[in-house]
């Protein structure tokens, strides 16, 4: 399988030696690298709130997307990472907001101890690149 590397300036850069986005060709699918909340202009983390670094992942993400023009409904399958599972339900209330002219894709949410510059949550996407 071919696969092509997607870099975006709709979203942060890669913080590492990665790809913002890698899509397999002849599946026409594209996976993200994880996003935390950097600010697209600073590169800072937008803040200590969950509510807040959780929504501009998600612009983060949905930025790649509209790199590729695809739109929220091509998300596939969303992993989250947590640093603190007491966030569970402000997730879903982020993601019910953020979601709500699209169908939800599939997700799984995992807690995990630590991430990159103390953030509080981290998000990787699947996404169908027609």
């Amino acid at each position: 399988m071919g696969k092509v590397i997607i870099s975006s300036d709709k979203s942060p850069k890669a913080i590492g030696p990665y790809s913002q986005a890698v899509k397999l060709e002849e599946a026409n699918l594209t996976f993200t690298s994880g996003q935390i909340p950097l600010d697209l202009k600073t590169g800072k983390l937008v803040s200590n709130n969950f509510e807040k670094q959780a929504i501009q992942v998600l612009e983060n993400i949905k930025g790649i997307i509209k790199e590729r023009n695809c739109q929220l409904d091509d998300i596939i399958k969303l992993t989250v990472y947590l640093t603190d599972l007491t966030n569970f339900d402000s997730l879903n209330k982020i993601f019910e907001n953020f979601f709500s002219n699209s169908s939800f894709p599939a997700r799984s949410v995992v807690e995990v101890s630590k991430l990159p510059k103390d953030s509080l949550l981290e998000i990787e996407a699947v996404f169908y690149d027609k």
